[in-house]
Order: C-alpha cells, then sequence, then structure tokens
C-alpha cells in the first residue's frame, strides 16, 4: 500500500516525491537502528546477566569443591581408623576362639581330674575305713587273746 502511494506520489509530483521517500526512509531507518540499538543493548545486558550468573555459579562450583575435599579429607583418617579397628576386632575375635577352645579342653581335663581325685579320695577314704576297721578287730582280738593268757597265768598262779 505504501508504494501505490510513493506511485501516487510520484505520478502527481515527482519531486516532492522523492523528498517524501528519502524523509520516510531516513524515518525508518533510524527508526530500525534505534529498535537495533535498543536489541543490542538488550543483548549486552542479558549477557551482562548471564556472566553475572555465570560467575556466581563458577564461585559456588568452587567453594563446593572446597567444602567436597575437606570432606573427603575428614572422612579418609576415620575410614582408616575404623579399618584399623575392624582389623583388631577381628584378631581379638581369632584370639578368643583359640583361648575358649583352650579353655574348654583345660575345662574338660580339669572336670576329669577333679573325677579322678573324688574318685581317689573315696577309695582311700574306703581303704582308711577298712584298716580301722581291722585295727579295731586286731585289737581286739588282740585283747581277748591278753584277756586269756592273763586268765590262764592267774590260772596258773592259783594252781600253785
Amino acid at each position: 500500500m505504501q508504494k501505490m502511494l510513493s506511485l501516487g506520489s510520484i505520478g502527481s509530483s515527482g519531486r516532492l516525491s522523492t523528498e517524501e521517500n528519502i524523509e520516510e526512509h531516513e524515518e525508518t531507518l533510524s527508526s530500525f537502528q534505534a529498535r537495533e540499538e535498543e536489541i543490542e543493548r538488550k543483548i549486552m545486558e542479558v549477557r551482562n546477566k548471564v556472566q553475572l550468573q555465570l560467575g556466581r555459579a563458577e564461585e559456588e562450583t568452587r567453594r563446593l569443591a572446597h567444602i567436597w575435599e575437606e570432606l573427603e579429607v575428614m572422612a579418609d583418617p576415620m575410614r582408616k581408623d575404623v579399618a584399623n579397628f575392624r582389623k583388631k576386632i577381628d584378631i581379638a575375635n581369632r584370639e578368643l576362639k583359640s583361648i575358649g577352645h583352650t579353655c574348654q579342653k583345660k575345662e574338660k581335663e580339669y572336670k576329669e581330674a577333679l573325677q579322678t581325685f573324688d574318685e581317689k579320695n573315696l577309695e582311700k577314704t574306703q581303704l582308711v575305713t577298712t584298716l580301722v576297721e581291722l585295727l579295731a578287730e586286731s585289737e581286739r582280738l588282740r585283747m581277748q587273746k591278753l584277756e586269756e593268757l592273763s586268765k590262764n597265768i592267774e590260772l596258773l598262779q592259783l594252781d600253785k
């Protein structure tokens, strides 16, 4: 439509329409340039904002990396300590198992020795009891013999 107006203007007065065209082109061009400058300015603002955000993100990344390193440094000695304690516990368990077996053997040997001791002690008690009975019997028999002999001596003395 603008072309039609331009062509119509050219037909009536050739000079005026060329000047108007030039002005129109200049206005359009300056409007276009203003829009281009505005777009460029907004692009620069967005770039600056993105750069600022990237800078913040990089700083946060560095902070997080530093925190991560500190955590790894903290975790590493703890892991070593835990591993050392686990090894010590395993060694203690093995030693306890061995000592437990030895203790069970010794307890069994002790019970067997105690049983043998009790049996021998009972046997000794029985022997001592039998000995006391034999001695008592022997003493009784000797006393009887002595009494008989004493009676015989008395009888002999009475006969005389």
